[in-house]
């Protein structure tokens, strides 16, 4: 077994795996849940959605929406934990889309959260297997009361999908045992997750059930086959705990793992000692206190454990530097080391949990921000998988004298310390301060980093600006449906309520202006709140900023692009192509230096565009002067390919007076100066005779993702 070993569990209550599951202010269960880790739990997302007041199958990210978890401890208590969502797995079609209202079966549908649990709350992480057919299962209510278990049989395994038959007599799964574990009465493991009842039959009319029939299906339900939910888990990274592969000695870290710690520590009773403490700090058993591990058993563990090894030189630092820094250099070498250690890991969440959402909603921002040359990020959109993958970056930036660099997330998060008051702040850099220590940051080199991210929270301070963002989709001609966000610099809150409704363009405007008076007094030197115009590509030359909201009675004509800032953003272009994202946020980030490209020659070939785009990867800004056709060609090629400024005039097909005015203002002042000009329009049309269209693609704020008329994940 070696030195280090899996933990047994303490207790024969395999019930103590399950977990209720309930909404914030909810004291109803939704579902259940299985104990992953000492502070995370699985479930389904639809119990998740169910908890959180949504559609079952809304697959968008619950973000920092909190839930209720409750655990039974060893004592035979119950300890009530918050918790949010670390990763998330939608619901979804087998076609990847949306999952039909009614429903019987679907794919994805998995949640892993983040649980705010006290020390020894939570039960051993219990052994993971197989589902295999013919199992012997058994599952409960999230009530978590004992006479709720229910057996089944496993009678499929062959799919994402397994099928269970309960037993005849006893408790029927039913509402509440979604997302809780199926636990293998043999051999003693999980071998999956409830997911779903099929209940009996109802008649179409009344909705009543039918009378009993021995041809009705009787006691069928489905799960997730554990197998498949170690796919799905694996791909987001909600599987960091789990061990890898032994290392073997052909590793060439396990190598230099094995010399380093063979040659550092060779007194036993110190290599005793700091096994010891590092097998309780991981949550693993030990060999006791009598013949400590070899240096290779020493060396595997570091390589199996992702955060064994940074637990370990927090341990060695003060008195073997030399060691510490060799056995980093070494675990570099490896991917199974995570950067933070047990116990910093668990004082970042700790950490983050007492930010104010209002920072944590500008967190995506933070890190764009603090690695402008970073690769893609994840798709999900959680604080979680964020993190984790910004574990795994490198350092950047400078260092003197070969000295480590600035990890990616502590660079990360003295941006996003800079963003929060001064006691927040303050524990945010304690926190780092003792990371960069363990890590042999020389203080200097953290400092240059702490000065960059309190220079960029200075300048975003002075260009932060309330926003009003609306999707504007066509409905009958003529009318149009709106969704509608508003967002006062902590992302995206949705404020529509009912989205069925076909407004005319000036009903639509009268409901933007109601929204926009609604939103919070701001100071007096505040900037006007931009209008954000989400559209598909048909709709990029949509008159929205011409919509007037003027009532009978009403003094003044409320035109929306005159009293306010519009753009226009089309979030279907911008992501049509992925591969460009990457060079859309680094053209932003140059928006004071770029380059701006005039188009204007009305014989141009648009692929022209594309090539002269690939080669100018400085442009940030590009004025369309070209007739309508070619016009509109050019604008999308422009978006699809991450230009984040384009400024064109929907009414002149060449020698728009409007591009060639708007050419002297600066890139960041455009929002103001189109609107100025489409105040000079009303007033003197024959002098400013254009219709001038921006569109303004922010890659340092979040616009909510659109999965056909759905919003979903932000971007």
């Amino acid at each position: 077994m070696g030195w280090f070993r899996a933990p047994l569990p303490p207790f024969h209550d395999h019930a103590r795996y399950a977990v209720s599951i309930s909404g914030p202010d909810s004291g109803a269960a939704s579902g259940a849940g299985l104990v992953l880790g000492a502070d995370t739990v699985l479930t389904c997302a639809h119990v998740v959605n169910d908890a959180l007041g949504r559609h079952p199958f809304d697959m968008q990210t619950p973000g920092l929406d909190e839930l209720h978890v409750v655990i039974r401890t060893p004592a035979g208590g119950r300890q009530r934990c918050t918790a949010r969502v670390a990763h998330w797995i939608p619901p979804r079609a087998k076609d990847g889309g949306p999952v039909p209202h009614h429903a019987d079966e679907w794919l994805g549908d998995l949640a892993v959260l983040r649980v705010d649990a006290p020390p020894g709350a939570a039960p051993a992480l219990p052994d993971r297997i197989a589902l295999r057919a013919g199992q012997e299962v058994r599952a409960w209510h999230a009530s978590g009361r004992d006479a709720t278990f229910a057996d089944l049989t496993v009678k499929t395994d062959d799919g994402p999908i397994a099928y269970l038959d309960g037993a005849a007599t006893g408790m029927a799964v039913g509402p509440g045992y979604s997302g809780g574990p199926l636990w293998a009465l043999e051999e003693e493991a999980v071998v999956g997750l409830v997911a779903a009842h099929f209940m009996p039959p109802r008649d179409a009319a009344t909705g009543v059930p039918q009378p009993h029939s021995p041809q009705h299906l009787i006691r069928r339900s489905w799960g997730i086959p554990w197998q498949h939910i170690e796919a799905e888990l694996r791909a987001v990274g909600a599987l960091e705990a789990e061990e890898t592969a032994p290392a073997t000695p052909d590793d060439h870290a396990f190598g230099l793992l094995t010399a380093a710690i063979d040659e550092g520590l060779r007194s036993s009773s110190e290599r005793i000692d700091i096994a010891h403490r590092l097998a309780q700090a991981c949550g693993v058993e030990h060999g006791g206190q009598v013949t400590p591990p070899t240096a290779e058993e020493f060396a595997a563990f570091l390589l199996r454990h992702p955060r064994a090894l940074p637990t370990l030189t927090g341990y060695l630092r003060r008195d073997h530097p030399e060691v510490t820094d060799r056995i980093l250099v070494a675990g570099h070498l490896s991917r199974v080391p995570r950067l933070l250690s047990s116990r910093e890991h668990h004082e970042l969440h700790r950490m983050l949990r007492g930010i104010d959402r209002a920072v944590l909603g500008r967190f995506a921002e933070a890190v764009r921000a603090a690695l402008p040359l970073a690769a893609a990020f994840p798709r999900s959109e959680t604080l979680d998988a964020l993190i984790g993958h910004l574990e795994s970056l490198p350092g950047d930036g400078r260092s003197d004298d070969d000295a480590p660099r600035v990890p990616a997330l502590l660079r990360v998060l003295e941006y996003v310390g800079a963003l929060c008051p001064p006691t927040q702040r303050a524990s945010q850099r304690l926190w780092s301060d003792g990371v960069a220590a363990r890590l042999g940051i020389p203080r200097s080199v953290l400092a240059e980093r702490r000065a960059d991210a309190h220079e960029w929270a200075h300048v975003i301070r002075k260009r932060s600006r309330v926003r009003v963002l609306v999707q504007v989709t066509g409905a009958e001609p003529g009318r149009y449906r709106l969704r509608i966000w508003c967002d006062e610099g902590t992302g995206p809150r949705q404020v529509s309520t009912d989205t069925s409704v076909a407004y005319s363009a000036r009903e639509a405007a009268r409901e933007l202006l109601r929204v926009l008076e609604s939103l919070a007094p701001a100071g007096a030197d505040a900037e006007r709140p931009l209008v954000e115009v989400l559209v598909d590509r048909a709709g990029l030359n949509l008159p929205v900023d011409e919509w007037d909201g003027q009532a009978p009675g009403q003094i003044v004509p409320g035109v929306l692009g005159v009293e306010f800032p519009l753009v226009v953003h089309c979030p279907e272009l911008l992501r049509r192509h992925e591969r460009f994202l990457p060079d859309w946020r680094r053209r932003w980030n140059l928006l004071d230096t770029g380059a701006t490209l005039v188009v204007s020659d009305a014989s141009l070939d648009p692929n022209r565009i594309y090539y002269e785009l690939m080669d100018r990867l400085d442009t940030v800004r590009v004025s369309v002067d070209a007739p309508g056709d070619l016009r509109d060609r050019i604008v999308q090629i422009c978006l699809a390919v991450g230009i984040p400024v384009v400024v064109w005039d929907r009414a002149r097909d060449k020698d728009s007076h409007a591009v060639e005015r708007l050419a002297e203002v600066a890139t960041r002042e455009l929002p103001d100066g189109v609107r100025s000009y489409r105040a000079n329009t009303m007033l003197r049309p024959g002098e400013y005779p254009g219709r001038p269209v921006l569109a303004w693609a922010d890659a340092d704020r979040t616009v909510p993702r659109l999965h056909l008329t759905e919003p979903q994940e932000s971007a």
